[in-house]
């Protein structure tokens, strides 16, 4: 159980009269016209290969989902089918049964790291061949498969998405997909501080992230409006830091458990979660919790605004890094994946001298207990560790400390915050979100390329994407979905697609096509005029 009163909100809808709120259910006609098959072109994100042919493959009653893998693989292979059965169940009613009995028809779920041809998919790649008998997806790892099931998903009609029984038919269009991605990270960040989110809402939001091959959770856990993990060597930060939230709500917090809890979830849809504890600025939510972490000796009172840059952790105590060594190791014990965020943004209470020598001291931290570092990409204005990444969220790629921490072994995350900012306004009508960065449509979101965004760093130091989602004006999971859609799907396809694929009048097509899928899920999406959606 979530603690803290904040918790109680879930996936609860807005009012129906809320322009966020998900738009009425037009099943009958809009599913019918969609019972055709999709071309296996309409997919987010756009594949890297695809063979049409002809004929296609209809899911019916008999259908069986047979799954297999080599090399103990089976069992992952057993997973990935589970799921696949847990999502066409209800929409087809039929019973589609998961078995490990091998067959020549059905749906086909096969993992075999070593076989011919599969090893070149990598972890995360997929291969998808359909004709009349069946439908087989094939990959070297877990990921592959499950990012494969989604694209599978795609090509049946939207109303599969649908929690009651419908109509069909599901054919699915015959051909082969080869698929893999562009790059490693491709992530969406949430931030849980400013306004806090319960489990159930992380886990919905990371359900529609796994929709468009998303593999990076990153969680914004610290800042000064709260702070939102417990740590047993600390438990004032949670317990005080954690009471609050923008506006002066009543917050809350993960316990351990309900962190693990997240974070298995996660996992079960092949994402990687980082956690993200802000510093050395970003912090009056752990200073308000600690006098002793201040330099004067003094608490402040917490904050429920909005203002950044005002906060800073004491540089020269040494209790500073007894603080940020605990935080750190508990933290860390916690998340199973590689990376940790240190955040080091706007930390504008902070002098120069003092950024770079607690960022020298903080980033070995992180490195003792076994993780890589993120930071924000002001890290790159101080001394980036060997392996450090930082996250880029300027809005012109201009940085010549970014570019030249890059040329000397630095990865980078695009985020670029007028392009890749979920929380910026789609117009000046846009009731939610900032514009700080400027306003900021569906094709802006989406029509540039990642590779040569910084100027005169190597693309081969582009880790990859990722969309961040600022709370400061967000409290309900429809609120996230109307500032994510469709721009998630867009960063999604710049992070997966190759980049020969990234074309503007194509992909408003096929993200139009997504919409009556939306619909089916109830997310509830921003109608931008920019995309051709097929009910107008």
């Amino acid at each position: 159980m979530v603690a803290g009163a904040g918790t109680a909100a879930s996936s609860a809808s807005a009012s129906p009269a809320s322009p966020w709120s998900a738009r009425s259910s037009s099943a009958s006609a809009q599913d019918a016209a969609a019972a055709a098959p999709t071309p296996l072109d309409r997919v987010v994100p756009a594949p890297a290969s695809v063979r049409p042919a002809a004929g296609s493959y209809a899911i019916r009653p008999d259908t069986r989902v047979r799954v297999s893998g080599s090399d103990g693989s089976a069992r992952s292979a057993r997973r990935v089918g589970d799921y696949l059965a847990r999502v066409l169940r209800p929409s087809t009613g039929f019973a589609l049964p998961v078995t490990t009995r091998s067959g020549d028809d059905g749906i086909r779920l096969r993992l075999t790291p070593k076989a011919a041809g599969v090893r070149a998919l990598g972890e995360e790649g997929y291969r998808l061949q359909v004709t009349g008998r069946a439908i087989t997806l094939t990959a070297r790892g877990s990921a592959g498969l499950f990012h494969g099931v989604q694209t599978l998903r795609q090509l049946l009609p939207a109303s599969v998405e649908r929690t009651t029984r419908q109509p069909g038919p599901w054919r699915v269009s015959g051909g082969t997909i080869t698929d893999v991605p562009r790059y490693a990270w491709r992530g969406a960040m949430l931030d849980v501080s400013r306004h806090f989110f319960g489990v159930d809402q992380v886990k919905r939001y990371i359900d529609q992230l796994a929709l468009y091959k998303i593999n990076t959770l990153h969680l914004h856990l610290s800042d000064d409006q709260g702070w939102r993990i417990a740590i047993d060597s600390w438990p004032n930060l949670a317990r005080h830091g954690g009471s609050t939230q923008v506006g002066g709500g009543p917050g809350g917090y993960y316990t351990k458990d309900d962190y693990r809890e997240i974070v298995a979830y996660a996992a079960s849809r092949e994402l990687t979660v980082v956690p993200e504890i802000d510093m050395p600025g970003h912090t009056n939510a752990a200073l308000a919790s600690y006098a002793e972490l201040n330099c004067d000796g003094v608490a402040p009172p917490l904050y429920t605004g909005t203002e950044v840059g005002f906060s800073s952790l004491c540089v020269p105590k040494e209790v500073t890094y007894d603080f940020v060594d605990d935080v750190i190791r508990e933290l860390a014990a916690l998340t199973p994946g590689p990376y940790l965020h240190i955040g080091g943004d706007e930390a504008h209470s902070t002098s120069h001298e003092d950024y770079v020598a607690f960022m020298d001291r903080v980033q070995p931290v992180v490195a003792k207990y076994g993780k890589t570092a993120v930071g924000w990409h002001q890290l790159t204005g101080a001394h980036p560790a060997k392996g450090s990444i930082a996250q880029y969220w300027g809005t012109d790629g201009s940085e010549k400390e970014v570019a030249d921490a890059a040329k000397a072994g630095t990865r980078l995350i695009l985020s670029p915050a007028n392009r890749a900012y979920l929380d910026m306004k789609y117009n000046a009508d846009t009731p939610l979100g900032q514009n700080w960065a400027g306003y900021v449509e569906a094709k802006q979101s989406y029509d540039w390329d990642p590779g040569t965004y910084i100027k005169d760093a190597p693309a081969s130091s582009v880790l990859g994407v990722e969309a961040p989602l600022w709370s400061e004006t967000l409290q309900t999971s429809p609120q996230i979905e109307y500032m994510a859609f469709p721009r998630l799907p867009g960063i999604a396809e710049l992070g997966w697609s190759p980049a020969s694929a990234h074309d503007w009048d194509d992909y408003k097509v096929r993200v139009a096509a997504q919409g009556p899928r939306w619909d089916a899920m109830r997310i509830a999406y921003y109608h931008s005029p920019q995309i051709p959606w097929p009910n107008g």
